[in-house]
């Protein structure tokens, strides 16, 4: 039978303390650096994505150019490559928020519910980042991107019968309506995350009984009216606002009464 070789440092055989014969580094040596990472290529989709990140953190006073940058792990320099300034960014965020969410075609005989559709995932877009309403309501929704969704909003109006007066502010109406519902809802938010103020339901309980306990001779309406108000949530409330404004713009409809 042959011997393993005298040399294998595996071998059986082997001396002890001969198992590594690797010498150790000299100390003057220099330590080699571990190659750096990749770096991700900077896009705007990546700084609206950082952006959103920074907004639910610190809220809108607090989203900076200089944090999104932080976010990123770049200099602010680098941003402004693909952001011109901060008013920019926050108008990429808004078109990013909707510019997938497109009105259906117009059907006439369901305009109404096409609307309180389009509004509803409108207002839960808006509640889905942290002050992102507030963003909202200073923006135009004008832009190249937008003009497309903006057109079948406006076809929606015009099929369904409104004169054309009617349903060119209809538009601006509805906008108005959810931008706002959805700002003093993410205003009671941060009210509530500032000072641990109640909920909505443990307030307008307060508030329907504030009503409730005025003096009726003074007040009556008030009183009579306090076991009504402010008693729906806000999706409730939200809906049936909808529905008072849709059945205002229904009226304008003109009637066809047929051959006289």
């Amino acid at each position: 039978m042959s011997r393993p070789h005298q040399d294998d440092p595996h071998s059986p055989d082997a001396e002890p303390g001969r198992q590594d014969q690797s010498p150790p580094p000299p100390p003057w040596g220099r330590a080699r650096k571990r190659p750096a990472p990749a770096r991700v290529p900077l896009t705007r989709d990546r700084i609206v994505d950082a952006a959103y990140v920074v907004l639910d953190r610190e809220g809108y006073d607090g989203l900076s150019m200089r944090q999104v940058a932080t976010e990123l792990g770049v200099a602010v320099s680098a941003l402004y490559a693909h952001v011109t300034s901060k008013d920019d960014l926050l108008q990429m965020m808004y078109e990013r928020l909707f510019i997938d969410h497109e009105p259906p075609e117009p059907d006439p005989a369901r305009w109404q519910e096409q609307i309180k559709e389009y509004a509803v995932e409108w207002r839960r877009r808006l509640l889905g980042h942290r002050d992102m309403a507030r963003i909202s309501v200073a923006q135009m929704p004008f832009t190249p991107d937008l003009l497309a969704t903006t057109e079948k909003l406006f076809a929606i109006f015009r099929a369904a019968g409104l004169p054309d007066e009617i349903a060119a502010t209809a538009g601006d109406i509805m906008a108005t309506y959810v931008d706002g519902f959805s700002y003093e809802e993410s205003m009671w938010q941060e009210r509530q995350r500032e000072a641990d103020a109640a909920d909505w339901s443990e307030m307008s309980h307060t508030l329907r009984t504030y009503f409730a306990s005025l003096p009726p001779d003074r007040f009556p309406t008030l009183v009579a009216l306090s076991g009504q108000m402010f008693h729906r949530n806000n999706d409730d409330r939200f809906l049936l606002g909808l529905d008072i404004l849709l059945r205002g713009l229904a009226s304008y409809i003109p009637r066809d009464d047929g051959p006289r």
